[in-house]
């Protein structure tokens, strides 16, 4: 199967804008590789052609990089991808516990997306967000400071169609597909909407600016 003439000349013309950013064009292959997802909700066959294609590179070379980012999904992913950190903080503050218990509700594994599509899940190595542990992302965006009960209630919440707001970012949350498509490039216009950093990852500059400390020259 291919792309529909309406698909393709839509994915052109955001490929070309991508590609006139670089001074080579196969500097474009990772973003590209965004913007296929967001059609397809994962890197699918037509998408490494497509990338290929306009790209000028071989399909081996195109399927060689896809696969070596687990950011690029080889099968579709859900309309919400949850990540739960189990990296070293996170692990002992609770994110082991919320993962063992989280995959038990839900039903699924890693990489693994519910039947009704809503929701997949993935164990994140690190979401560098340590000073908020236990985190969790949600199509990338942060949700801070959870436990087994919250994460469950989270995802209960994603797959009944109801409302959510990450702890930092942009109030409201959109999909997989949505957020591939800004990673590729074209925002959406809410990078600046939402809570920002504060608390904990501000806490160094406040202690800093009390003593009166400032970085070496």
């Amino acid at each position: 199967m291919t792309y529909s003439p309406e698909v393709r000349e839509r994915l052109e013309t955001d490929a070309k804008e991508i590609i006139g950013r670089y001074p080579k064009t196969r500097s474009a292959l990772l973003p590209l590789l965004h913007l296929v997802q967001s059609e397809d909700g994962y890197v699918s066959d037509d998408g490494h052609e497509f990338c290929a294609e306009i790209l000028g590179l071989s399909k081996a070379e195109v399927v060689g990089v896809s696969t070596f980012y687990t950011m690029y999904k080889r099968k579709p992913a859900g309309e919400y991808h949850v990540g739960v950190c189990i990296n070293t903080l996170c692990a002992v503050m609770g994110g082991d516990q919320i993962w063992s218990e989280l995959t038990e509700h839900v039903g699924v594994g890693a990489d693994e997306t519910t039947a009704d599509g809503k929701v997949s899940l993935e164990r994140i190595e690190c979401n560098a967000a340590c000073d908020f542990a236990p985190v969790m992302m949600v199509n990338w965006e942060f949700f801070d400071n959870q436990t087994p009960e919250s994460a469950k209630q989270l995802v209960d919440d994603l797959r009944d169609g109801r409302a959510v707001s990450p702890t930092r970012g942009p109030k409201k949350l959109c999909s997989f597909k949505d957020a591939s498509r800004i990673l590729a490039g074209l925002p959406d216009d809410l990078a600046g909407d939402g809570p920002a950093a504060s608390g904990p990852s501000l806490e160094g500059l406040r202690i800093a600016k009390a003593n009166g400390w400032e970085a070496p020259k």
